[in-house]
């Protein structure tokens, strides 16, 4: 194969790191089985892009030439099927469906006064072994929830006026992304829920002004608990209607990419919720439809089911899920939930601290030839769009293509640098913490796999932690954010908040990550409404209000935020090869590192600010600062005169460098 080394025939990966040698036999089979299973794809029906459109014959889909609906459901082991809704007033035995090969039942509903018409509710009547029930067809596009009763319902959607997407010329990010991570309910400042129009009209504009390229939406796949966060999905093509309508998503991305944004949707297809009312357990009656039988089939940890993977309809029903996301929705690409629980057997809980925990029987085998053929479909379908792997086990090629050994991923998300950060805050004084430490975290990457540095996500934030900010100045951010106070605490927060966002940007990682509102130091947690709160919505929202309050310190945290963004757009910092180590300075607590010709220094010295500290640059000549989280607009104390001009001679630089600051120099001549 190209991609493979021509000495032996030796996978990629293997060639960029011998340490994989015992291997080989393992990372071919990876090759092989994605071969063999994309060429009987091929071979049967036609191509993948077609394997991947169950959509538009299973489920519900309207036929113009003979006027009327076909609805069809893969329901192996059921007795029967019937179609009820609004149209037959939910009578069960007025419209059965016939059962075809291979599993699937079918029924077709004429146009005229019984059809099926848009708006109406609709649902499956299954019977078998466990009994009688009604479901929600498993390729719905809408569900809705009873305001009384709560009980949710297929909805059949076909506007009279099809949506118009504007958004033709626009390409996809494809290197460096700047990604806002965002979930729509909680976007606005009210305690409820929010919506895809109210997003639209307040919450983009903010992010196209900050500089994000790319948006990253959390919680969109229907999901019955809005407490899951959209993590226990229910109906895999369904956008929630909690939010509104499928035309408000879609004017959502398309005014996204008008604004230049390129939007991922955070697909969840690690696992799936148990309800059997809403979702899709037991469908047919069976356990083993969808997910696997007995213990296999269930994460404890997570309270779900898990996929089959290896069964031909769960596969052509997940790569049908990417197609239809890209096709109906006009997603840019998608980042991947719970990779390491789908990967090994043990569901990531172990140390990886040998490369045997990546192979030698640890590893499921379909799971990595779904991930391989979802990689290929996506790019297949859009060749622009991204993929990112939620994978902390640093499994080796989660970001190399799968000719050479690898998985197909774009980038994978940098999840060990946020739990660091928390872990020397929550356990470390300022003077303990250990700089060779901190960059080994940022710099631990594989060579050639690209990765998402990013200091929090809402992760740090869900119920039972906090978010930096308020990690670092806790209480005191409610009584001393006001710019007319003066508290230690509230100083010592502002400036490490600064500082390990930058660090994170600048050494983490060829792409960067910011969860909405952090990049302004938004206080508190993230805690949807459950029984434990009373179902409260106050921690369920973004308060905009404080970074929009001139009184208030939080609008120098954005204003750092938006600055820094800046100048990765002015200076392309991400895509540079990574950053190299200038000068670690222990005893001063104090790194210095140059990425794309720019000087990055790091003073995390709680008390000690020096003149005259030098360290060594690659080349001589005439430096200035461009950037310095000790500017009054970002909160700091204007202790460093940015207009002036710095030699470097014999290599070496002098500068003033006061306590827990950074600085960017550039060499202007």
């Amino acid at each position: 194969m190209e991609n493979q080394s021509e000495q032996n025939n030796i996978p990629a990966i293997v060639v960029d790191d011998p340490w994989l040698t015992p291997y080989i036999p393992e990372i071919q089979r990876r090759i092989d089985s994605f071969d063999q299973k994309l060429s009987s794809i091929n071979e049967r029906f036609g191509s993948l892009d077609s394997f991947a459109s169950a959509y538009k014959y299973l489920g519900f889909n309207y036929d113009t030439e003979k006027k009327g609906w076909w609805y069809r459901e893969w329901a192996p082991a059921a007795y029967s099927l019937s179609l009820i809704g609004d149209f037959n007033n939910w009578n069960r035995d007025t419209h059965p469906l016939t059962k075809l090969e291979n599993g699937v039942w079918e029924i077709f509903v004429a146009d005229g006064e019984d059809g099926l018409l848009h708006a109406q509710k609709v649902k499956v009547h299954i019977h078998g072994e466990t009994g009688h029930m009604d479901r929600i067809p498993a390729y719905i596009t809408r569900t809705i929830q009873d305001i009384n009763t709560y009980d949710f319902a297929g909805q059949l959607w076909k506007p009279a006026k099809e949506f118009k997407w504007t958004d033709k010329k626009f390409k996809p990010t494809t290197k460096a992304p700047i990604i806002y991570e965002c979930h729509i309910g909680m976007a606005q400042e009210r305690e409820g829920v929010g919506s895809y129009a109210e997003f639209t009209a307040l919450t983009l504009p903010r992010i196209a002004a900050l500089g994000y390229n790319t948006i990253q939406i959390m919680a969109i796949m229907e999901h019955p608990y809005y407490g899951s966060f959209g993590y226990h999905v229910s109906n895999f093509f369904a956008a929630s209607s909690r939010f509104g309508t499928p035309e408000e998503l879609k004017t959502l991305i398309d005014t996204a990419h008008k604004l230049g944004i390129t939007v991922l949707l955070d697909i969840v297809h690690s696992h799936a919720v148990k309800n059997v009312a809403e979702g899709l357990a037991q469908f047919d009656g069976s356990d083993g439809q969808y997910f696997h039988d007995g213990p296999r089939g269930f994460h404890t940890q997570w309270d779900s089911y898990l996929f089959n993977y290896g069964k031909e309809e769960v596969l052509q029903f997940l790569l049908s899920n990417l197609k239809f996301w890209i096709e109906e929705y006009h997603f840019d690409g998608f980042r991947f939930d719970g990779i390491t629980s789908m990967l090994y057997f043990h569901h990531g809980i172990t140390d990886f601290d040998h490369y045997d925990k990546y192979f030698v029987s640890m590893v499921d085998w379909d799971v990595l030839t779904y991930l391989q053929l979802a990689n290929t479909l996506i790019h297949e379908i859009k060749p622009n769009a991204l993929s990112i792997a939620e994978d902390m086990s640093g499994m080796p090629g989660m970001c190399r293509l799968p000719a050479e050994g690898g998985l197909g991923f774009d980038y994978r998300l940098g999840m060990g640098i946020p739990d660091y950060w928390i872990k020397i805050i929550k356990e470390k004084a300022d003077e303990d913490w250990d700089i060779h430490e901190m960059w080994g975290m940022l710099g631990n990457r594989r060579w050639k796999e690209k990765t998402i540095a990013y200091a929090e996500s809402h992760d740090q934030a869900l119920v039972g932690d906090k978010t930096l900010a308020f990690w670092l100045m806790d209480k005191e951010m409610y009584f001393s954010m006001s710019v007319h106070q003066h508290n230690h605490i509230i100083d010592r927060g502002m400036a490490m908040h600064k500082m390990l966002r930058l660090i994170t940007f600048a050494i983490g990682g060829e792409g960067y990550l910011n969860f909405i509102g952090n990049e302004f130091g938004h206080p508190e947690w993230v805690d949807f409404p459950r029984i434990g709160n009373d179902w409260s919505y106050k921690y369920a929202r973004r308060q905009w209000s404080l970074a929009d309050n001139p009184d208030l310190k939080y609008k120098f945290l954005l204003n750092f935020d938006k600055a820094m963004l800046a100048l990765e757009q002015e200076k392309n910092i991400l895509n540079a090869s990574p950053a190299v180590q200038l000068h670690m300075d222990t005893s001063n607590k104090v790194i210095v590192a140059e990425r794309n010709n720019l000087i990055f220094v790091f003073s995390f010295n709680p008390h000690l600010s020096i003149q005259d500290y030098q360290f060594y640059v690659p080349q001589n000549g005439t430096y200035r600062i461009i950037l310095n989280t000790d500017r009054p607009e970002f909160g700091g104390f204007n202790r460093i005169d940015d207009n002036l001009d710095y030699h470097a001679i014999d290599n070496k630089l002098s500068i003033y460098l006061t306590n827990r600051t950074a600085l960017v120099l550039e060499k202007v001549k």
